[in-house]
């Protein structure tokens, strides 16, 4: 059985491997190797450090990714590799492979700028992340009880070095952070002073220069001052030191003179270089720009065919193309996609090699919570999106990247923190999804549903429907209720005001016999000269997509229908076929609405009570109609669908015994249909 071995559980390491595990199973043993036992989301680092989301938003456990694989999670930091004999030396063990994919990302670049590695704070790491938001939430602590003005202001004043990527999100989240902070500790906001250093002319030099323009605009508008032309000479613990490059004849002859300035926190966001394990591997598989290292187009070093290269690591130029690829996670996908098809050929034997040819759609990001900028496309054609889009984009690739590592259970993580518990309204779309409602207000609304369906059965049970058919003329009446106001002709009967009595008591008659069922309410019913009197009592008569019509119409009370004729056609087929499946259906749904309401009561199930709420709200609704009496009853179920139960009701002691016992289930935790 051949061995595989992946350094790293970055972005490509762990869709490596799970792609490699698909396809190979058992038939190959693969480990992932990392220090962390977790999988961190390193482009949303800078949202918790200014405490946008929580930190455990970040993180994915390992084990729970590979739930279910047969894939070895091993926690341990790399220390060697001997690739002549194919064996990986680690701080607490020795490991063997036939192949080896290489996907141990990068970390920070300081440039040998003096006191830069030993003084300034980094983002490129989970760690980096907490720490660097402790270390904001301390210089307002200390700032607040400070009262030499200068001390404090020192205290209140934040570098963000680089203007790239990392830098641009860094400094927006930390600007929109600075007035809810400033409101905690009673600081005027005018005391806080941010700045954002690079030695390009323009912010974030990958987009084109009207969106870098966007960018700055947006910042500065934040209250960022942003420093172009102007390079960092040194680093200390409270100061740093720099210097403006307004002309090149300056730079060249380093006559200008370094300026210092003092400032508590240094963020440190400006380049990276391959990891520790991927220098030293440099002479033996061959080395390149910035510790990355040079592969075929299969993604096999250059030096070594039994060793892949993916993410971060590669430095590849593709076909037709001048520079290498980027280190982006659009790259990390793709080159895990490449890499694991090789792997699979070269140990299987079937299938070609696949040269590495990826299509890079393009860059987005954001400043701050709010605001977006993205340039996006084919790889000839880019276009900029408005913030709104540039946004929803963003979240949407984010939720497709977590689809593919773990399934629901991200997805629904990454939503709940991004959108429906996030702090100080922090979203795209404002703090409109953001829960406030404490959920014990809903219990009344969830009982009183409970209340309403349980009725429905009782009286459903009163009328006979568990002894004698029904349906018939429930659903036949009702159709033909409908059917006579949609084909009625438009005509008087000759009577020169109208007849108001008569028409109102047709219009109650329709309605009671569709909502109590006792008798079938037909065409002729009324006269169609009466029926026609009603102030046009059908009041929308729509078709969308072709197969589906929409009816609303005026009886008394607003009803309304939705006919979908493959639903007609399984009533009239299945259901209305004959007495004994009339009976089972109307079995059903006595028994279902009895046991909702029951459920609701008691708040046990409370989603799936609700879910089949709607279900059979939704059932009516392509039958027999809804009256506008019974309009919110879905409306409720949606209310109380998520947490109904967990306050005052039944789900606070047996959901948690239930969930304990489900995510034990293989398959389950496989294909993690479930969440935390």
């Amino acid at each position: 059985m051949k061995k595989i071995l992946i350094l790293g559980a970055g972005y490509s390491g762990v869709l490596t491997a799970k792609k490699l595990e698909k396809k190979l199973g058992g038939s190959a043993e693969i480990t992932i190797i990392d220090k962390n036992p977790f999988h961190t989301m390193l482009t949303e680092l800078h949202e918790v450090a200014a405490q946008r989301v929580d930190e455990e938003s970040i993180k994915i456990d390992l084990k729970r990714v590979f739930a279910g694989r047969k894939v070895n999670v091993v926690l341990d930091t790399v220390i060697s590799v001997d690739y002549e004999n194919k064996q990986v030396n680690g701080q607490h063990s020795t490991y063997e492979y036939d192949y080896m994919v290489m996907a141990s990302g990068s970390k920070p670049t300081y440039f040998g700028v003096p006191g830069a590695q030993e003084n300034a704070f980094v983002l490129w790491s989970y760690e980096d992340a907490v720490k660097l938001r402790e270390q904001i939430m301390n210089m307002f602590r200390q700032a607040v009880a400070e009262p030499d003005q200068e001390k404090r202001r020192r205290l209140l004043t934040f570098y963000v070095v680089g203007a790239g990527f990392t830098g641009a999100e860094m400094a927006g989240e930390l600007a929109e952070l600075v007035p809810y902070l400033c409101k905690k500790f009673e600081i005027e906001q005018s005391e806080v002073s941010i700045y954002c250093v690079d030695t390009l002319d323009r912010t974030v030099p990958v987009l084109p220069p009207k969106l870098s323009q966007k960018v700055q605009r947006r910042m500065e508008k934040m209250g960022v001052n942003v420093m172009l032309n102007t390079v960092i000479v040194g680093v200390g613990p409270d100061y740093i030191e720099y210097k403006s490059l307004k002309s090149k004849a300056a730079s060249n002859s380093g006559k200008r003179e370094a300026q210092r300035d003092y400032a508590h926190t240094i963020i440190w966001t400006v380049g990276v270089e391959g990891s520790g394990i991927v220098t030293e591997s440099g002479a033996a598989l061959g080395a390149a720009d910035r510790g990355r290292i040079q592969t075929d187009e299969y993604l096999r070093s250059q030096n070594d065919k039994n060793v892949y290269v993916v993410g971060d690591n590669v430095f590849f130029i593709p076909e037709g193309e001048e520079t290498p690829v980027p280190q982006m996670v659009e790259n990390a996908e793709a080159s895990a996609h490449t890499a694991a098809h090789n792997i699979i050929a070269a140990i299987t034997g079937k299938g070609e090699m696949e040269k590495y040819a990826p299509s890079f759609h393009g860059v987005m990001l954001c400043i701050g919570s709010r605001y977006g900028v993205a340039n996006v496309g084919t790889a000839k054609t880019k276009f900029a999106l408005p913030s709104f889009l540039a946004m929803f984009c963003k979240h949407f690739i984010n939720v497709f990247y977590f689809v593919q590592v773990l399934g629901w259970n991200k997805v629904f993580s990454y939503l709940k923190h991004e959108f429906f518990t996030v702090r100080n309204c922090r979203s795209f779309v404002g703090g409109h999804l953001s829960n406030r409602t404490p959920s014990f207000m809903l219990v009344p609304l969830r009982v009183f549903l409970g209340l309403f369906w349980l009725y429905q059965g009782l009286v459903k049970i009163s009328e006979g429907w568990l002894s004698s058919p029904k349906l018939t003329s429930y659903i036949g009446g009702a159709t033909g209720f409908y059917e006579s106001l949609r084909n009625m002709p438009v005509a008087f009967d000759g009577h020169t005001e109208p007849i108001v009595g008569k028409v109102e008591s047709a219009a109650v008659a329709a309605a009671d016999a569709v909502s109590s069922a006792s008798e079938a309410f037909t065409p002729g019913t009324a006269s169609d000269a009466i029926v026609a009197e009603l102030t046009n009592p059908l009041l929308l008569d729509m078709k969308f997509f072709g197969f589906v019509n929409v009816l609303l119409v005026n009886a008394g009370e607003l009803a309304i229908k939705i006919q979908i004729g493959l639903i007609d056609a399984f009533t009239n087929n299945v259901v209305l076929s004959s007495d004994s499946a009339q009976m089972a259906f109307q079995t059903i749904v006595v028994i279902s609405e009895v046991l909702i309401g029951l459920a609701l009561i008691g708040g046990l199930f409370t989603i799936l009570a609700s879910g089949y709420s709607l279900m059979l709200q939704g059932m009516f609704l392509t039958s027999t109609g809804l009256f506008m009496s019974t309009w919110w009853m879905p409306v409720a179920a949606i209310a109380v669908l998520f947490g109904g139960g967990r306050v005052f009701g039944l789900d606070y002691w047996v959901l948690p015994v239930v969930e304990k016992w489900w995510k034990k289930i293989r398959i389950v935790k496989k294909w993690y249909i479930y969440h935390d």
